[in-house]
């Protein structure tokens, strides 16, 4: 029997999730691990041009990774065709990776996995194994979607009632006061287990407005495409509700510190390519040089166009 009486907690609320009908699990990693685990692959392949967090997880199970690179455009450079017992693993980079391409990689290699960490809103499709993360693009401490139809061994939940500080701390203060918080939380990720995602987690997927954060983030994306020059290769009209807006600079170390100073925050996405890839490649150009500015639902026009126009005063400055 249930706790019945006593002092009011958060309740269950009543809305519905963006995938409601997906496996739910704690991390992007770990929903990784567990697919492999289900498909019994014995060797992953994976871009160069990865977090290190992927890498050191798979360095924990006994599969073997090859590693290829990437083109310019984001495109992949890869085998032409899989070993039994291999399989692709796929990074959608800043949704530059359309469901006609992954359908074309799919007739190809049949067995691939592909990461929608920067595409949330992008749905998946029929037999693709494919990954979401939730931190990435809302106010929760963890929390991932895979949709697959291998069959996946029970595990236990997940409980992050520990791990908002962050995220509350930042709602009704600032975001410098919990950076470190929001490290720390980030370190406890290394050594996470496989497990469902919380309860926690999935009550507050319930509330969220997606059809407006879709379109805010697609508005701001068109503003930041308006107002910054660039021919980028890899950016288009707009990505379905986009994660950030993949602002190439040549100067891009640099003016990351600027913004900083101007409390505009931007992070490297990834910093450990900077020190495992050589400097000419394009690995090396992207982790440096691609600014992912924030376009999320929390701004709007005016945010937007002081991020150009700081930009901008950099550039004039240089």
């Amino acid at each position: 029997m249930k706790e019945i009486g006593g002092y009011m907690g958060l309740e269950d609320f009543s809305g519905e999730e963006y995938y409601a009908g997906l496996h739910r699990v704690n991390l992007g990693r770990t929903a990784l691990l567990w697919l492999l685990e289900a498909r019994k692959y014995r060797k992953l392949w994976l871009p160069f041009y990865l977090c290190s967090s992927v890498t050191e997880s798979l360095g924990q199970t006994d599969i073997s990774l090859e590693f290829y690179r990437i083109r310019r455009d984001l495109s992949p450079v890869l085998p032409d065709r899989l070993a039994d017992g291999e399989a692709l693993y796929l990074v959608n980079y800043y949704g530059t990776l359309t469901d006609e391409k992954i359908l074309n990689f799919k007739r190809k290699y049949e067995r691939i996995i592909v990461d929608h960490t920067h595409s949330f809103f992008q749905r998946p499709l029929p037999h693709v194994d494919t990954l979401y993360s939730c931190r990435k693009f809302f106010g929760v401490s963890d929390g991932a979607y895979l949709a697959t139809d291998a069959v996946l061994a029970p595990k236990e939940r997940d409980i992050s009632m520990g791990h908002m500080a962050h995220v509350l701390g930042r709602y009704e203060t600032d975001a410098a006061s919990w950076y470190q918080t929001m490290l720390d939380n980030a370190h406890r990720y290394e050594s996470a287990p496989i497990l469902r995602m919380s309860r926690l987690t999935e009550n507050l997927m319930r509330v969220i407005d997606y059809p407006r954060v879709k379109e805010v983030r697609e508005d701001n994306y068109r503003s930041l495409r308006s107002l910054l020059p660039g021919d980028n290769p890899f950016l288009t009209d707009s990505p379905e509700g986009p994660f950030a807006y993949p602002y190439y600079h040549k100067d891009g170390i640099r003016l990351r510190n600027y913004l900083a100073r101007k409390k505009i925050f931007v992070p490297t996405n990834w910093s450990n390519v900077l020190k495992e890839q050589p400097t000419g490649s394009p690995e090396y150009d992207f982790a440096a040089n691609i600014l992912p500015l924030p376009c999320d639902q929390r701004y709007g026009y005016k945010e937007m166009a002081y991020i150009a126009r700081t930009i901008l005063d950099f550039d004039r400055q240089t």
